[in-house]
């Protein structure tokens, strides 16, 4: 990587951290572009140079916490023999992410924003996109291993995919473990429809 290439990954890697310190502490609504500019001492020039918008920053955020999340999910698949035992497992790894991520309530505060540019509908389109994709391919092992009847996997995808995100909202303010108990509940209900 060049020299200027790296100064303007830097510069990115700045804004976004001194950003994600003011969501966490003031939320996404509350936070400006201002706020960012003085946090960091970069223009909002520079700001919108690598971000475009707050909510291209914000989302950038949130595709980063999603890097994390999948490569945290990747270690500790392997633990998990079999696609059942993954699913409940990877109920209790989103249930604990959503308590231990600092971002939880601004990214609460960010989804029920109604209004959002097309650009940033689109990237958040693709990332559905994706968590469909890694429900699919999780449920095909299963079928494939002949834990599960042989469905529609895109359909089923989509109603996990569409579960977790109730749960995530619902579970917002509960205690861990009555949030834990009710991912697992989800879960022997969505496979006992499947198995």
């Amino acid at each position: 990587m060049n020299k200027k290439k790296q100064q303007t990954e830097q510069t990115k890697k700045r804004i976004a951290d001194a950003a994600k310190e003011l969501f966490v502490q003031k939320g996404y609504k509350a936070t400006s572009i201002e706020d960012i500019v003085k946090a960091t001492g970069c223009s909002a020039g520079n700001i919108y140079y690598h971000f475009k918008s707050k909510e291209g920053l914000f989302l950038h955020l949130i595709e980063e916490w999603n890097r994390e999340w999948e490569e945290n999910w990747l270690t500790k698949e392997p633990l998990y023999p079999t696609t059942i035992e993954k699913l409940y497992g990877m109920a209790e790894h989103l249930a604990n992410d959503q308590f231990n991520h600092p971002l939880t309530k601004a990214i609460d505060e960010f989804y029920t924003n109604a209004e959002k540019a097309s650009d940033i509908e689109e990237r958040m389109n693709e990332m559905v996109k994706g968590y469909i994709a890694f429900n699919e391919q999780l449920l095909q092992r299963g079928i494939d291993n002949g834990e599960f009847r042989n469905r529609d996997v895109t359909g089923l995808a989509i109603i996990l995919d569409s579960l977790i995100i109730g749960l995530n909202q619902h579970t917002l303010r509960m205690e861990r473990e009555r949030a834990l108990a009710t991912y697992r509940l989800a879960m022997d209900v969505f496979l006992h429809g499947i198995v």
